[in-house]
């Protein structure tokens, strides 16, 4: 296959996370005899320092003639956009605009715990065992869009949330569909006691639902279904939410697993797709070969699936599992460890090509074995 990638490192720990994806992706497509074309653009901070515009038009343009979008990690980490809050420009603008420019509506995001990083997790060992969901977001619409205003004297501020029956129609079809190639089930979380949103995604949802006779459906309210994230994860398969309380609930579901250095998440619209880990730009990290590539790689594995390349995706996270079984992990993982970001890197695309060659698996060796740095 070929694909042409557009790559947009971003800001922070972005360029060193997304260089290990694209080694992984590089060790692909010599192991599969795959054509992938790496072409880099500027987003966030990086973008505005060099544009005046954190999505610059020539980046905005190479990702609608690409076939899909590799995202490093844009945010308002820097210390000039973290200490000014009134910042007329600000990196997550280019996140925003970016998906409403490839029409993406829906992010999904998968929650999975690894046996050997039990440990790391804050949660008892017992309770997350075994924990394996997606959270499907709604992208366009909700709080995050509608119209905003505040006032002459500043004193009163005023968010419009506002849904339509078209935007909750299409992403619930791809909830359910993911739930019928899993455990059949969906579990709806809304306030719909309180919003008159929530009560219409209810109706939304319910009338998709007679679709999918082989799915149940289940409803929570927001507050109760964060309880449940935290007292019993494992109930859940799908998860099906508007814009605001994706964003949190997916943020709070990353703590399940340990770190949210391993969480990766997928946004979709009906032409385009991008892919990115879920983690910030962690600006204090940058250039110091400490951040955790694993979810970056996994956003590529992701990739490969939406692809079809299935048995591509299955080897690099065949490989991400080995990294963990082995402890060659960074150290939000193991404190004490020795390896870094280029290090992880390096071991899943040498695993990649290397599969059975098992001696650079000895710690010491590590390094050993064909570069795939690009």
């Amino acid at each position: 296959m070929n694909l042409k990638i557009a790559v947009l490192p971003g800001d922070g720990i972005g360029p060193e996370v997304v260089l290990q994806a694209k080694k992984a992706l590089y060790a692909i497509s010599v192991m599969f005899d795959h054509e992938f074309i790496f072409e880099d653009a500027l987003i966030g901070a990086v973008a505005i320092d060099k544009t005046g515009t954190a999505l610059p038009e020539q980046t905005l343009n190479l990702c609608l003639n690409t076939d899909v979008v590799l995202l490093g990690t844009v945010g308002d980490g820097d210390p000039k956009y973290d200490n000014n809050p009134d910042a007329q420009k600000r990196p997550s603008q280019a996140v925003l605009k970016l998906r409403k420019e490839l029409g993406l509506f829906a992010n999904k995001r998968p929650i999975k715990t690894y046996a050997t990083l039990m440990h790391s997790s804050p949660l008892k060992r017992e309770i997350i065992e075994g924990t394996d969901f997606i959270i499907f977001r709604e992208l366009t619409g909700g709080i995050y869009f509608s119209d905003k205003s505040l006032n002459d004297e500043k004193n009163k501020a005023t968010d419009v949330c506002e849904y339509s029956e078209e935007e909750i129609t299409r992403i619930t079809h791809l909830a359910f569909q993911a739930a019928q190639k899993r455990r059949n089930k969906v579990t709806m979380v809304d306030k719909a006691n309180v919003l008159e949103t929530s009560r219409l995604w209810r109706n939304v949802v319910q009338k998709v639902a007679y679709d999918y006779p082989d799915v149940e459906l289940n409803f929570l309210f927001v507050d109760t279904a964060a309880m449940q994230l935290v007292l019993n994860p494992r109930q859940f398969d799908v998860i099906l939410t508007e814009n605001l309380f994706g964003d949190i609930l997916s943020d709070e579901a990353s703590a399940i697993t340990g770190s949210i250095g391993l969480l990766a998440s997928a946004s979709f619209g009906t032409k385009k797709a991008l892919f990115e880990p879920i983690h910030k730009s962690f600006p204090q990290a940058k250039g110091k070969n400490i951040a955790n590539p694993i979810a970056s790689i996994v956003s590529a594995a992701m990739l490969l699936e939406h692809f079809g390349l299935t048995e591509e995706a299955k080897l690099v996270h065949e490989a991400i599992e080995k990294a963990i079984e082995y402890n060659v992990v960074t150290l939000d993982l193991n404190p004490g460890t020795s390896f870094g970001t280029n290090e992880v890197g390096e071991f899943v695309s040498n695993f990649i090509l290397n599969k059975d060659d098992l001696m650079y698996f000895n710690n010491d060796n590590v390094h050993i074995g064909q570069s795939t740095i690009v």
